[in-house]
């Protein structure tokens, strides 16, 4: 359990460091969001959008899902890495959709997903989960089919909305 911990944030800090290069653009987003995974979980948490060109977007966050299960509430943390394709060229509206490639974490599954993204800000995605050995959540083994439905909110909105 500790390895996998370990091998997580370790893959983590590596795709930070190599995205973080200063040819590439980072925004911050703000990220609300439904998550379903064998059961129903709100989701609230920050990523960092890392970009060269508008054709290939890379995504880093973390996120808490919060639900219920047996009766009891639950936090579980969440870091995910997302990668946003579209090569459509010469079209009047540039890229108003992408599509997304990505892995999510938790103490309890990895789910890699795939999914459709509108500019970047509105994510849908579904993968499956494989636990993490006999992780259980009060419980509740997290494995399976795996939905999610994300806002995105850059943080220069917000900023610029209260100035």
């Amino acid at each position: 359990m500790m390895n996998l911990r370990l091998a997580i944030i370790t893959i983590f800090l590596f795709l930070s460091g190599a995205l973080m290069k200063a040819q590439y653009t980072m925004h911050k987003m703000i990220n609300v969001g439904y998550v379903y995974q064998n059961q129903s979980f709100g989701e609230v948490g920050g990523k960092l959008l890392f970009l060269k060109n508008d054709d290939v977007i890379y995504r880093l966050g973390g996120s808490a899902l919060m639900g219920s299960t047996h009766s009891q509430f639950a936090i579980m943390p969440k870091l995910q890495a997302d990668v946003l394709l579209n090569f459509e060229k010469n079209v009047d509206f540039y890229h108003s959709y992408y599509f997304l490639l990505g892995v999510e974490g938790t103490t309890k599954y990895i789910a890699p997903k795939v999914g459709v993204t509108l500019f970047g800000l509105l994510d849908l995605t579904a993968g499956y989960a494989f636990p993490i050995g006999n992780a259980e959540l009060r419980g509740k083994q997290l494995k399976g089919v795996n939905i999610n439905f994300t806002l995105n909110i850059p943080t220069v909105f917000i900023h610029d909305r209260f100035k």
